[in-house]
Order: structure tokens, then sequence, then C-alpha cells
């Protein structure tokens, strides 16, 4: 027993850390109905000003504590609502994680951009001496870490309690949730609580980062993402509703890792991959047993009906004359574009045009799911990488070609996919994206890190494994291989999004209630959907390592399905042509950032590009290009029709009559007036 109290309580402060961010989620939820995808990242921002202004400006504790703190800490909250979630129509469910999962990558790349020095060490405890044993409790010395993260957790958790339970704002936060238009019509002023339950959350955010960054002893964005998931596993528990079941849960937690981190053998599979996993695995968890996570998300307003529909695509309201020759000018590029690969392309670019094309295809999985099927996945580099690593696996192991491997990889990619849709058939919109981000942590850190120890963190890939040439040095016949694969899966997107299979995906997207009322059988459209997107993925994965010449671990992180999901977004997440757009967009950027100096961000640049464009999704769902495409041909043809109009003035009647019943003169009278701004 003296040994099992001796192995927790360490945990405790980790316990406490986890508890607090739970409790500043619950809080966030319960107010606005917002589960704050960014919070991690507001913690690490809190922590690494602290600490930078500790360190570099040498401010005392207590100064820098009230700046990054009770300063920075709720205004950002307060920016993220004013500017950002006030904005978003309350049922607009993935409106609201593309947000913030935009800020969750958005606001660490910034920080590597403005502060040079990105790396901090020994971050200062806020209360007391970390180097100061203060007592010890069953043998066990507590510093001033533990004494502090304690103290500061009870003293939040008794002041949030008091205000949820026992004032008017907190009874006003609670009925906001359900409907800020209902409370405004009892006279609550509902912009000022939800402002305020934005500000009380970011404080938590902010002081749960400054308690955190001692523990470590470093400061590393990795270390607030992992406690965000902890965090999530915690508030899951407590159905984003019990502030003392997500903190205990949290606690719990804590205790749990350093118990098992005491018991199992140090260096073995399970001390290396189940401990990280552990929050991870109680997420899941809770999705699946906890009842209240299955409608978790779904909007309860009983006036959310008056929201507007997302606007069409561009190509769903061109004029067919229009529309014949925006697809002269597709297939005048596409033959422009392969001469200059088969001919004169630069080795340079050659190869980043390839990696575009890789990319789509992975990019198109995104499509799928999120475009046409109305769920967003958070675990799409995952499932690239599961393709890439069985491909490398089938190659290396049974001497098979790679591109027979591809197709095994694919099949692979679609069978984990269906067995995670099948896991969480009953979870839609936030509970579906709790468990994929949840599923490509734990392939990270128990599959993924595994596979890296065995063989290295990284799988070279031979000319001999491929075969056919696909790896020679001008990379022409790579750029022939993506182009077929790369065609195979945009017909296969197009004839799901114009079959029968498409109009069942947009009726559950429009209400799964009135899809299910005329027959469509909603769990197999969920697993069918997740099952194509995976294959589609896997494939795509296949195409970067060969482009690559490696599987490497890190390109298929959980990080990058964020950062993946905002790049689509940004472009145009309906269309397969959004999807090609977005994955030449995120190498050609990329390739260009290069000639930047290293001093001004690199390739974090590229993140913030993405990450602030990401955020037109609220005003603009279908995408910033995809947007400005209907924008820029509604105004041609405007244009065309006022210079047919004019040749109808000086020809006659009759051409007029003409020109006003074609369907160019239709789209153009019923064309919105917002487009013109």
């Amino acid at each position: 027993m003296q040994h099992l109290l001796g192995f927790g309580i360490p945990g405790v402060p980790y316990g406490c850390t986890y508890a607090l961010v739970a409790v500043g989620l619950v809080l966030t939820y319960q107010a606005t109905g917002v589960l704050n995808f960014a919070y991690g990242a507001q913690a690490y921002l809190s922590a690494f000003v602290f600490t930078y202004l500790v360190q570099n400006q040498h401010l005392p504790v207590g100064v820098a504590f009230v700046i990054s703190v009770v300063i920075l800490a709720p205004a950002v909250g307060l920016i993220l609502d004013r500017l950002l979630f006030r904005k978003i129509a309350p049922a607009n469910v993935i409106a609201k994680l593309v947000t913030g999962i935009s800020m969750l990558v958005g606001i660490p790349a910034v920080l590597s951009v403005l502060f040079t020095t990105s790396n901090q060490y020994n971050p200062p405890s806020i209360l007391f001496d970390p180097n100061v044993v203060y007592f010890h409790l069953v043998g066990t010395p507590i510093n001033g870490i533990a004494v502090t993260c304690v103290v500061a957790t009870a003293v939040t958790l008794i002041a949030l309690v008091v205000l949820m339970r026992w004032t008017n704002l907190g009874l006003q936060m609670r009925g906001a949730v359900e409907s800020r238009r209902l409370i405004e019509l009892d006279g609550v002023n509902s912009g000022r609580v939800v402002a305020s339950a934005w500000a009380i959350s970011g404080f938590i955010a902010g002081l749960a980062g400054v308690l955190l960054a001692p523990i470590y002893g470093q400061l590393q964005f990795s270390d607030y993402a992992a406690l965000m998931v902890a965090a999530f596993a915690a508030a899951a528990w407590a159905v984003l509703r019990s502030l003392p079941v997500a903190v205990l849960v949290g606690i719990l937690m804590g205790i749990t890792v350093t118990v098992l981190q005491g018991y199992l053998p140090v260096g073995s599979i399970w001390s290396s991959a189940a401990l990280t996993s552990l929050p991870f695995v109680v997420l899941v968890g809770a999705l699946l047993l906890v009842p209240g996570m299955r409608t978790l998300g779904q909007d309860k307003d009983p006036l959310a009906s008056v929201d507007p529909p997302p606007p069409p695509i561009a190509a769903a309201v061109r004029a067919p004359e229009f529309d014949r020759v925006i697809k002269i000018l597709w297939y005048v590029l596409l033959v422009a574009f392969s001469l200059s690969m088969l001919t004169w392309m630069p080795k340079i670019w050659e190869n980043v045009f390839n990696a575009g094309l890789a990319y789509s295809v992975v990019f198109l999985s995104i499509t799928l799911i999120t475009g046409m099927g109305g769920q967003l996945s958070l675990c799409q580099a995952t499932l690239a990488g599961v393709g890439a690593f069985t491909a490398a696996q089938v190659a290396d192991r049974l001497g098979a070609n790679l591109l027979v491997g591809a197709l095994v990889g694919a099949l692979v990619a679609a069978l984990v996919a269906v067995v995670l849709a099948t896991a969480s058939v009953r979870l839609r919109g936030l509970g579906l994206a709790l468990m994929t981000i949840a599923a490509a942590l734990v392939f990270d850190n128990a599959i993924f890190a595994q596979v890296a120890t065995i063989r290295g963190q990284s799988i070279n890939v031979t000319s001999s494994s491929v075969g056919f040439g696909i790896l020679n040095p001008n990379g022409r016949a790579f750029f022939v291989l993506a182009m077929v694969v790369l065609s195979v899966c945009v017909v296969l997107v197009l004839r799901v999004r114009n079959g029968s299979i498409g109009r069942f995906l947009g009726a559950m997207r429009g209400s799964s209630t009135a899809a299910s009322g005329i027959g469509v059988n909603l769990t197999w459209m969920h697993v069918l959907v997740f099952g194509l997107s995976g294959a589609v993925a896997g494939l795509g994965g296949t195409l970067l390592a060969i482009n690559q010449q490696a599987v490497n671990t890190q390109t298929f992180s959980w990080s990058f399905s964020l950062v993946f999901v905002v790049v689509v977004v940004t472009t145009g997440v309906s269309t397969p042509e959004g999807a090609i757009q977005a994955g030449f967009s995120f190498v050609v950027l990329q390739q260009l950032l290069t000639y930047v100096p290293s001093r001004l961000g690199g390739n974090s640049l590229l993140v913030i590009l993405f990450a602030f464009g990401a955020l037109t999704y609220v005003a603009h769902p279908e995408g910033i290009l995809e947007f400005q495409k209907r924008r820029w041909t509604m105004r041609f043809e405007r244009l065309l029709l006022r210079q047919r109009t004019s040749s109808t003035d000086i020809s006659g009647p009759d051409a007029g009559a003409t020109a006003g019943d074609g369907q160019l003169a239709r789209v153009a009278a019923d064309s919105d007036p917002a487009l013109d701004r």
C-alpha cells in the first residue's frame, strides 16, 4: 500500500492540471455550446509568455503572472468569442470545430515566428519554490510545484462552484448553452454572459498553462496537446456538464499515469505505449460508454431552424454557356501542365508538383468524409500512414512490388476506417471528431511509435521495391503514376457525389432524422463513406512515401491530420477541384517559403496562412477559393449579359427576347448581391 501511495501521490499535480483544463472546457461548453479545441494552445500561449517575461525580460514572477494570465489569457478568450465563435450559428458544429482547430495549430505557429527563442527551459513556479521540499507524505517528498498545483486548483474550483451555483451569472451561463435567443427574451444580455464565460475559461487556461510548465521542465507544445486530450477525456466522462466529475476524473488520470509508471517495466512496450495512450483510451471509453456523449454537439436551440442554408458551389450555379468555357480552359490547363512535367519542368519544381499530386489524393479523402459526408474526421493523416506503412511492409517482408503493396495498404486503411466508423456509429459531429483524434493519437503513441522503435524513424523505399522506373531520377514515371491514381480517385469521388450515395449523404447533412425517415440507412452510409475515405487516404499515403522515398512517422503524425483539415477547408472542401487546389497550394507555398529567411518562421508561416485562412469557413463554408470562383463567375456572367443586352439594343427586339430567355440571363438575375462586396 505504501508503494501504491508513493507512486500515486506524484501524479496529483498532473491530475490537477488535467482537472483545471477539463473544468475550463466544461465551463465554456456550458455557457456557449463550444468545445474549444484551441484550449491547449491558449494554455501554451500564457505559459510561453509567462516564461519569456521572467527569463528573457527579467520581470518579477508576480508581474509576469498578471500580464500572461490575468490580462492576456482572458483577453484571448474574449477575442475568440467576439471575432470568431460569436459569428457561428449555434447549429453549425463543423464550423465551431474547424475554427478551434485552426487556432490550435495557428497560435503555436505565430509564437515560433514572433519569438526566435522558442525553446524555454526550467519555467518558474508562480507560488512556491520548486526546489524546496516542504513536507513528506507517505515517504514522498512534496516540493513547491506540487503544493502550487494543488493550492491553485483548489482555490479555482471553489470559486467556480460558487459562481455557477449561487450567482445569477452562473445561472445565465447555464441557460445560454440551451438557447442564447431564448434567454434574451427574458431580458438577459446573452452577449455579456457568453463573453464572461470566455474570459473566465481563458483565465483558467492560462492558469493551467503556467502550472503545467514547471512540471515538465521544458516548454513544448506537444505536452499541451496531450494535456488537452486528457482534459477532453475528463470532460467527456462528465458529459461536459458536471464540474466535480471532471475534476475527479482528471485527478484520477494523473494518479493512474504515475502508478503505472512505477509498476510497469522500464523500457517495455507497456511503459512506452500504454502510458502515453492512457488519456486517449479513457476518452474512447467515455465516447462509447457514456450515453450522453452520443448526442454531444447536437443543437437543442428551438430557433436554430432560422439559420440560412449553406451557399452552393460555383459549378452548381454556372450558366451552361460559361460552364463549357470553364471546362475547355481546364482541359487546356491540364494538357499544358502534363506537357511541362514531361518535358522542360526543372527538377526541384517537378518534385514539388509530384508531391502536390500525392497530397491531392490524401485531401480527396477529406472531401469524401467532410465535404460530402458532413462529418469531421481528424485522423486522415493517420489513415494515410496506415496505407504507407502497410505498403512498405508488404514490399519489404514479402518482396512484392510496392504498387501491389499500395493496393493492400489502401485495403488495410479502409478496414481501419471501417472499424473506427463501426465503433463510432452512434457518434456525430463533436463526438466523432473526438473519437477520430483519439484514434490518431493512439496510432501515434502506440503503433507508429513501435514501428519507429523497431525500424527507425523512417523506412526507406528503394527503386527495386517499386519497379517500373517509378523512382527514376527525372521523376516523370512517378508523375504518370500519380496522375493515373489521382484521376481514378477523382472519378470515384464524382461518381459518389453524383450518384444515389451522394444524394443520401446530402440528405444526412441536411437532417439525419429526415433522411432516416425517408429510408436512408444512416449506419451503412456512415460506414461506407468512412471506408471509401480510408482507402483513398491509404493510396495517397503510399504516393507520398514513393515521392519522399521513405515512410516517415513524422509525416503522418496526428498534428498533420489537423493541418490537412485546415488546408482543405481553406480552399474548398465540397469538391474534388478544391482538394486538388489544396494539394498544390500546400506544396507550392511550402516551396516558396524556403526562399524566405529562416528567422521569419519558415514552414510556420505556411501553417499560419492556412490556419487564418480557415477562419473564413464561418462566412464561407464552401471554402474561400470556391467563394471567389463563384463571385467572379457571376461577375463575368453579368458582364457578358450586359454586352448581349447592348447588342440587343442595336440589333432589335427579337435578339433581346432570345438572350432574355437563356439560362445566362436567369442566373445573372438571381445572383447574390453579396458577391459584389
